[in-house]
């Protein structure tokens, strides 16, 4: 695909703020709950809270028209809580009263940004829109779901060096999560592919998909409104987690990862960049770069620390700056283990599993 230049509109009138070479246009201001706030003519912003350390999801409505009339198209959703769905209604009690959700647009399977997809389908008879990998993992992980987790998960975390005390906690807290926290998906949808152009009231977004986050990641992306709609695949201020798992435990997440940050240089730097979590800022390139570097910094210092063996748990020291507890443990470990699998794709590494212990040591 051959991404359009961008054509630079104004922004607001916010003082914009500064951070590691980004601008952050609107001064670190944020819709409160229960409110839009207007980041480009026809795009409004919305934030929900959802637990743990990220602490909210950012949601997108942008300008919309079908056939029954005008509304929105709704991207990303929150997770299905409580607090979410309360949030939800008192928008449609307020600011969005009256206002239809025209079609519902997934990034990515993540359940803090699909968790409600299918509930507000369900609200506005609305069409699911997602690439076939997001909304297949979603499908597949919700059908999935059962009391008992299974023995090749327990052989997985045994693998990656979790002690019996870890192996425990993970099994106490079952094998439906996902199901819990995600409303049901709708039996079909609509399906988006890199290359596409997907035309939304009168603007047409061009879907960039990416990798290594989740399996097929879409952004969207507006040349002539110099907007892109980036989901997870840029965050601001962290790296978004890159985790190889029992589902596919041969992939190389963090390669694919690499490759879409070089498919994403091609959208111009001056964007105004609208993440899944964060402000919206500019600084596309610097902050793409920063990403790749830092994980590429990761990679030469694990491949100093694997002089000698050493399992995944062993070397969240060398990639994490906090220490990992039971609630972040399944995060770490699948990081660590892409790292690990970066570094035996690019033939720095090898494993060997002693006693169903897998270890690693460069070579």
């Amino acid at each position: 695909m051959s991404i359009a230049p961008a054509v630079r509109l104004p922004t607001q009138d916010f003082a914009p703020t500064t951070h590691k070479g980004l601008i952050y246009p609107f001064g670190g201001q944020e819709p409160a709950l229960g409110e839009t706030m207007s980041v480009r003519p026809g795009i409004q912003w919305v934030r929900l809270h959802i637990p743990g350390p990220l602490r909210h999801v950012n949601c997108w409505l942008l300008d919309d028209t079908d056939a029954r009339g005008d509304g929105v198209a709704l991207i990303d959703t929150g997770m299905n809580t409580d607090s979410a769905r309360d949030a939800w209604k008192t928008l449609w009690r307020g600011p969005l009263a009256g206002v239809r959700v025209t079609r519902m647009i997934g990034t990515h399977f993540h359940p803090d940004h699909i968790g409600l997809a299918g509930w507000m389908c369900d609200r506005h008879a609305a069409p699911l829109v997602m690439t076939r990998g997001e909304w297949l993992t979603a499908r597949m992980l919700v059908a999935d779901a059962r009391d008992a987790v299974p023995s090749e998960m327990i052989a997985f975390w045994r693998g990656a060096g979790w002690d019996d005390a870890q192996i425990a906690h993970a099994e106490a807290r079952g094998w439906a999560g996902f199901r819990k926290i995600v409303t049901p998906l709708p039996l079909g949808y609509s399906r988006i592919v890199h290359g596409d152009t997907l035309t939304i009231g009168d603007v047409a977004w061009q879907v960039i998909v990416g990798s290594g986050h989740s399996p097929e990641h879409a952004c969207l992306y507006d040349p002539v409104g110099a907007v892109l709609i980036a989901g997870d695949q840029v965050l601001p201020r962290i790296s978004p987690n890159i985790s190889l798992g029992v589902t596919e435990p041969e992939a190389d997440p963090l390669g694919e990862w690499f490759a879409s940050i070089a498919r994403l240089k091609q959208v111009p730097d001056d964007v105004l960049v609208l993440p899944g979590h964060g402000d919206p800022f500019t600084g596309l390139h610097r902050r793409l770069d920063a990403m790749d570097r830092e994980h590429r910094e990761r990679l030469d210092e694990l491949a100093v620390f694997l002089a000698e063996p050493r399992r995944s748990v062993d070397c969240f020291g060398r990639l994490f700056r906090r220490a990992i507890g039971p609630d972040m443990l399944g995060m770490a470990t699948g990081e660590a283990l892409a790292h690990l699998r970066r570094l035996e794709v690019e033939g720095r590494a090898v494993r060997e599993t002693i006693d169903g212990v897998w270890w690693y040591r460069a070579l």
